[in-house]
């Protein structure tokens, strides 16, 4: 899911430093700066940021609830003026870069300095050019189809619908090669944007964009990767087990001639446009017994629930916790429904839009156990949002860009039978022998994704990096997929392929490491929170609701924001400042045990 905020990364500051009052060094002629004019700096930044952030901020929740051409043209106006802003400010940020300051100003300096995605160059044509590739992909992607004919024309929504559902592998490797068609134009442009990128990032100070953006996790860069395999060490013999069920039951069911048992498995079989998450083939490999699953959509359905219900019940999580009830402004101003009469986006996402107490969630919710699990999940980026409005506004943030998604998460996670129990729409919480089935369910999108969400960065710091020709981008991107996934292009990719370009995330430079970090944080924020709350069930059947003292902790780590490292944000909660995939092997356990069960007479490995 997402969240929206408008403050730095999403905020404008205007060029120049009116404030700092620099002293001349006779000798050389070159001005120097002091600690007090890096504070004055920083005050007059976000003194400026606020003239522009809020209407920048209204300007964008118009357009993504009333898509028309003039909201359009508000909202493109505003964010073209923050992404200059944000760049000329980055950039006087490196002013001080050798200045001996106090250890809270060097950080909210380094958070200003990392805050770009795309460094643009400091001459104008090249920061234009750059900004009209950005535009230029993004673009083909958002107006992308796959037309069989010239009056047969499908949309990238349209696929992923069928490709969920349908198991006739023709039709599915037909939407599956159709889709990357899409993205064969865009590598000669990624490639043009890279050069920019990273002539705008050494004016910054580092090497290239593959480097900005490793720096933003508080280790060095050349770190961060060793960091992501050695988590990705604590999920993969897990991982290995579930591909190794998931491909004998696919190619029991399409054939081996389809499914080879000693290769990876063929990305068009997943059920996802991208093969990222696997739950869509649920009903292939699932386990052959009967399993009571609790029917959370009928229930909601029976007993009258609509969106205003559903959202008050989430917001009674957060109340069992301890936390404020939200703003009477939330439930004027937030979108809970498709507005009738005008176009909307429907994504679910969570809005702060003046940084303290307007809050608001956009969705279209349907009344399905599936978005029940969304508005607690939308309602957690809500209440961090709250927790952080004090800090300065460099720190109004989640400690890195996995803590925000990953705490949406954790509370989703809670949705367990004790909890549905709890609030009626189960009567009997089922015995243990029916864990397996849902424990499958939650791994073939969560477990299934994790390689995904490391390996998408993996590709983009190395081509970003600029050692990597063009025609090499694919050849790279799949050697990736095989290595983490033991994923394989169904069939020989042409030699213009551009497959990265056919992910939304590559062309529209949204960085993806923080879905990886998420997808591994949430559970360890789950045991933390469930040992705090003192529950003696099984960790995938721990449910929070109800525990003012795992509240306290999560609000406690909530309020710092950005304003200390993650690792020391990690420790507030958890005791540890390290990151850690042993959580995932306690709740999952069970499921383990069924898949080597399953696996014991199968070839398992790629």
């Amino acid at each position: 899911m997402k969240l929206i905020k408008h403050t730095l990364i999403a905020a404008a500051i205007v060029a120049g430093c009116t404030a700092c009052s620099a002293d001349i060094d006779v000798e050389v002629g070159e001005p120097t700066y002091t600690a007090q004019d890096a504070k004055d700096f920083l005050a007059e930044m976000e003194s400026e940021v606020g003239k522009l952030s809020k209407p920048a901020a209204h300007a964008a929740w118009a357009y993504a609830t009333h898509i028309n051409y003039d909201n359009a043209q508000v909202s493109t106006y505003f964010r073209e003026q923050i992404s200059a802003l944000v760049a000329k400010y980055a950039v006087e940020a490196a002013k001080f870069n050798d200045v001996e300051v106090d250890a809270d100003t060097r950080r909210q300096l380094e958070l200003l300095k990392t805050s770009l995605v795309m460094a643009p160059p400091a001459d104008p044509e090249k920061s234009a050019k750059l900004a009209q590739i950005s535009s230029e992909m993004s673009a083909m992607y958002g107006t992308g189809k796959y037309c069989r004919s010239e009056d047969d024309c499908l949309s990238l929504v349209e696929m992923s619908s069928q490709m969920s559902t349908s198991r006739d592998a023709d039709l599915l490797l037909e939407y599956w090669k159709g889709w990357r068609e899409v993205s064969v134009p865009m590598r000669g442009l990624f490639a043009e944007q890279i050069g920019l990128a990273n002539e705008g990032a050494q004016e910054l100070g580092f090497k290239n964009t593959s480097e900005l953006w490793r720096s933003s996790y508080d280790m060095p860069a050349d770190d961060f990767p060793k960091e992501l395999d050695r988590l990705w060490g604590h999920v993969k013999p897990f991982y290995e087990s579930l591909q190794c069920h998931v491909r004998a039951e696919l190619s029991e069911h399409y054939g081996e001639d389809i499914v080879p048992l000693d290769k990876p498995i063929p990305a068009h079989l997943l059920g996802n446009m991208w093969a990222q998450t696997w739950g869509n083939v649920y009903d292939i490999v699932k386990p052959e017994q009967e399993m009571n699953v609790p029917d959370v959509t009928k229930a909601l359905v029976e007993q009258g629930y609509d969106e205003i219900k559903m959202v008050q019940k989430a917001e009674d999580f957060f109340s069992s916790l301890g936390f404020e009830p939200l703003p009477e402004t939330f439930w004027e101003r937030s979108m809970f429904q498709k507005p009738e009469g005008r176009d909307a986006q429907c994504h679910a996402s969570a809005w702060n839009l003046d940084d303290k107490e307007d809050l608001r969630i956009k969705m279209c919710i349907q009344i399905t156990g599936e978005e029940f699990n969304v508005v607690h999940h939308e309602l957690g980026h809500n209440y961090y949002q709250r927790a952080y409005k004090d800090q300065a506004m460099l720190y109004r943030g989640s400690a890195n860009d996995g803590f925000h998604e990953a705490i949406g998460d954790t509370i989703a996670l809670s949705i367990t039978p004790t909890y549905l129990q709890q609030v009626g729409l189960i009567d009997e919480i089922p015995d243990e022998s029916n864990d397996i089935g849902m424990l499958l369910k939650v791994a073939l999108d969560k477990i299934a994704f994790i390689p995904f969400g490391l390996l998408v960065d993996q590709w983009r710091w190395q081509v970003l990096e600029g050692n990597v020709p063009p025609e090499k981008y694919n050849d790279l991107w799949w050697e990736l997929r095989e290595k983490y996934q033991g994923v394989m292009a169904p069939i020989d990719r042409p030699a213009d392929a551009f497959d990265p370009g056919a992910k939304y995330h590559v062309p529209a430079n949204v960085p993806y490491t923080r879905y990886f970090l998420a997808h591994v944080l949430q559970f360890q924020f789950h045991q933390s929170l469930c040992e705090i709350a003192g529950s003696e069930e099984a960790l995938h059947r721990c449910s929070i609701v109800g525990s003012k003292e795992a509240g306290k902790a999560l609000n406690d780590m909530l309020e710092m924001g950005k304003s200390r490292t993650w690792q020391e944000a990690l420790e507030k909660m958890t005791g540890s400042p390290d990151m850690d995939g042993s959580a995932i092997a306690a709740y999952f356990a069970p499921l383990k045990a069924w898949l080597d069960e399953q696996n014991a007479d199968r070839q398992c490995g790629w």
